[in-house]
């Protein structure tokens, strides 16, 4: 998966993990914040990826490394 898809499908986790912890918050209901809460780690996880690819391939278009883009 490139930087792009990885940093999209981190924001969309870490949004609808919000809202499911919200709900769950909201609701009393402690395994739907649990699986928010979790749903949202993804989603940081997924951003941090994405921003670690780009670094990376940041750091090889510097070097003149021709390689694949990650």
């Amino acid at each position: 998966m490139n930087s792009s898809k990885d940093k999209l499908k981190g924001s969309i986790n870490t949004a609808v993990g919000s809202l499911k912890k919200g709900i769950g918050r909201a609701t009393g209901n402690n395994k739907l914040k649990a699986k928010g809460s979790m749903q949202k780690a993804k989603g940081k996880a997924q951003k941090l990826s994405g921003a670690v690819k780009d670094t990376v391939n940041k750091g090889k278009d510097l070097l003149g490394i021709k390689t694949n883009k990650l």
